[in-house]
């Protein structure tokens, strides 16, 4: 299921055993656009604190319901490392955090852990531990101040990122909504991750491999509620790009 980050941020968020705050946030990484982290504010539970929960504790929400519900007590959350949203996530905190609830860190199967000798024992297995946090950058990304980004076509702005479609079952970024309106007012269109060769995070640009001309005949985006497998099909025959999910 798709889900815009925008209709996501403020969503409550209820542990087995109770409300817990709600999502202020999503964290994906920059080099697979793979969501890592809703980002919890515990608001009046724990005032001033915030949390991380990864999305492979987040349980599929009831369609009838307006929260998501996550696989933790809040006897496991409220103990679990905080998070300071106005730095950068480091590797090391990552780590306190996969350790605190025994996940595997999603990160070693891109960055092995070097090889020891088997008499090598525990500490030089600790030192090379410590050698790939050091070494590996968590690329993580806030969704919200990515939002509001501009995009470039190959031969011009088209607009700015006004939202992101998530697929929920696989964490993952599928979507930006580009919003046209100071180059086609009143219009929206979507493109891929695959379709975008570079972002400067510095000047907070987004430079697309399409032209202007390609996005203006593109399919319009209205919601998505709308975005089905023959829009997504449409869209996708438009650019020349094959569907990699269908």
């Amino acid at each position: 299921m798709l889900r815009s980050v925008n209709d996501l941020r403020g969503t409550a968020v209820h542990a087995v055993d109770g409300l817990i705050g709600n999502v202020h946030d999503l964290y994906f990484d920059d080099d697979h656009w793979t969501v890592r982290y809703y980002v919890v504010d515990t608001g009046n539970w724990l005032p001033g604190r915030k949390v991380l929960i990864s999305p492979h504790v987040v349980q599929p929400p009831d369609p009838n319901e307006i929260w998501l519900p996550v696989s933790l007590t809040k006897a496991q959350i409220e103990k679990s490392p905080g998070v300071d949203t106005e730095r950068p996530v480091e590797r090391q905190y990552e780590s306190s955090l996969y350790d605190y609830y025994g996940w595997s860190p999603y990160w070693f199967p891109m960055e092995p852990m070097p090889p020891t000798q088997s008499q090598a024992g525990a500490l030089e297995r600790e030192r090379a531990a410590a050698a790939v946090l050091e070494r590996t950058d968590p690329h993580l990304r806030s969704a919200k101040d990515v939002i509001g980004y501009y995009v470039e076509a190959k031969d011009g702005e088209i607009g700015h990122i006004e939202d992101f479609l998530v697929d929920d079952q696989q964490a993952q970024i599928r979507y930006a909504v580009i919003d046209t309106k100071n180059w086609l007012p009143g219009r929206k269109v979507l493109v891929t991750p695959k379709w975008i060769r570079e972002v400067n995070w510095n000047d907070a640009k987004v430079f697309v491999d399409l032209t202007q001309d390609a996005v203006r005949k593109s399919p319009e985006y209205t919601s998505v509620e709308l975005l089905d497998s023959a829009y997504e099909s449409r869209l996708h025959n438009h650019y020349g790009y094959p569907i990699e999910w269908l």
